[in-house]
């Protein structure tokens, strides 16, 4: 996999809106609001109804149990079935949410992402300033249940594309596919599949009280056996009916399908809202074949993990022979700084949002002569003014008369050193914008390499000040 930054704007949404509905599982009548919810921090579910309102971000790695519904816990506080919400977040192309809710689940609405949808339209969605980072597939990934069968893969493609294909074994349901080509067709192809259950699953949920706020408005059932007079009474009263029947293409009656194969759809709108636990968007081809919350929630946690080691040892592909965008003379006519304290050489590449620089480190720098004569290190502090010195020429190189400015450090955040830098190394540095430069602040990641593995990475904050003549 390959780590790329695109040009593309986070969104959230303009203003908050409200839903009220029923919890599938709890019965409970449960109050959602989404919020509008701030840069680079995803989709977060918070529980007003406990003390402190706890906060629960939408994470794979907080996945607790997949049996009825994906279901996240973090110290102890539960947000059970948040897959039909997520789905609507991202086939909305909404990058930062906040989901307030006064119980432990979301309302089933119609069992689809439907409503949600609705009500996110009705808010009015805006662009952020910060830049929306994307995954780019370059391999191909893939994870199996070997208990159910159930495969996952993941594979090249341009754009983020999903296709489910399930086959429950039954003459009822038979076989059925279905595809998500572009995440702009979610609200009319995808929105509004509802979930579906099997006779038999409804009638072991309802022996065990597990099924309290579900009617025959909010799920497909598929009659997978024959229906006995007790189980027509049992079901009457679980769905409050004066009569239940089954149709001739084998569900029962009150509700009409949306697609032929919705059920394949609604497999797909669930694929979406579990890997958008991922925490990143993907661009990808994801094929699954039998999903389920189970095989879904694993694979997103695969793809965290992937990501987060990709994140930290991409490192970038110059080509140090070549002939550098600025040699050291040239980045003395833009940074201020000099030796011993330029601690760059070259840049290779700048664009509006991206800088890469180097260093050789040799035996000869200034810091060796006290820092660990009998086993020289780099000081961790000046890895990290390197990066900042390569990142002052991103903001710096905004400006029309670089050399009457100064570069201030504002905020340095989320410092690691990961491997030891010494003499004969080369240091590759890049930083990427986190949110456009303003008024002269640049907020940036900085990573540096060293032995093709990542040595250190920060969060920096800097601002440029022009020098007083």
């Amino acid at each position: 996999m390959a780590i790329i930054k695109t040009e593309t704007k986070q969104k959230t949404i303009e203003k908050e809106v409200t839903l009220s509905g029923v919890g599938l599982h709890t019965g409970a009548e449960v109050k959602l609001v989404f919020k509008p919810g701030a840069e680079n921090s995803g989709f977060v579910f918070q529980r007003t109804d406990l003390e402190g309102s706890p906060k629960i971000e939408a994470d794979a790695n907080y996945v607790t149990s997949t049996q009825r519904g994906t279901c996240m816990e973090k110290n102890g506080v539960t947000i059970q079935t948040c897959e039909h919400v997520l789905a609507a977040l991202v086939g909305l192309d909404i990058d930062n949410a906040i989901i307030e809710l006064n119980s432990s689940e979301p309302p089933i609405m119609d069992g689809s992402s439907k409503f949600f949808v609705e009500a996110l339209e009705k808010c009015g969605i805006v662009e952020q300033n910060a830049f929306r980072e994307e995954y780019e597939v370059t391999q191909v990934v893939s994870y199996t249940d070997e208990g159910s069968g159930s495969e996952i893969i993941l594979m090249p493609s341009s754009t983020y594309q999903i296709t489910t294909m399930v086959d429950f074994g039954t003459k009822v349901l038979g076989t059925q596919n279905a595809t998500l080509n572009k995440v702009s067709d979610f609200k009319t192809e995808i929105a509004d599949a509802r979930t579906f259950s099997f006779l038999h699953e409804i009638e072991m949920l309802l022996e065990h009280g597990l099924i309290k706020g579900g009617d025959l408005n909010n799920a497909i059932v598929y009659v997978d056996k024959e229906l006995s007079d007790e189980t027509m009474e049992k079901l009457r009263v679980a769905f409050n009916k004066d009569n239940i029947a089954v149709k001739p293409n084998g569900i029962l009656d009150n509700l009409t399908l949306h697609h032929p194969n919705e059920a394949a759809r609604h497999k797909l709108l669930d694929v979406l809202g579990d890997l958008a636990l991922i925490g990143t968007r993907i661009r990808g081809k994801v094929i699954a074949n039998k999903p389920g919350h189970y095989v879904n929630t694993q694979f997103a946690k695969k793809i965290s993990k992937l990501i987060k080691n990709e994140r930290r040892n991409n490192v970038p592909q110059v080509d140090l022979n070549a002939e550098p965008l600025m040699d050291v003379n040239q980045i003395m006519d833009m940074l201020p700084h000099r030796q011993p304290f330029l601690l760059i050489d070259k840049v290779y590449e700048l664009s509006d949002n991206h800088v890469i620089g180097m260093k050789n480190v040799t035996m000869n720098e200034e810091f060796f002569k006290g820092h660990f004569p009998g086993a020289p290190v780099m000081p961790g502090v000046l890895i990290v003014e390197a990066m900042a010195q390569t990142g002052g020429i991103l903001v710096l190189s905004t400006v029309p008369d670089p050399e009457n400015y100064l570069t201030f450090f504002m905020k340095m955040d989320k410092v690691k050193f990961k491997q030891k830098v010494v003499p004969g190394d080369t240091l590759i540095f890049k930083c990427s914008l986190i949110s456009p430069i303003r008024r002269g602040i640049c907020h940036m990641q900085g990573y540096a390499y060293s032995n093709g593995k990542l040595c250190a990475e920060a969060e920096l904050m800097a601002q440029i000040s022009k020098v007083k003549s």
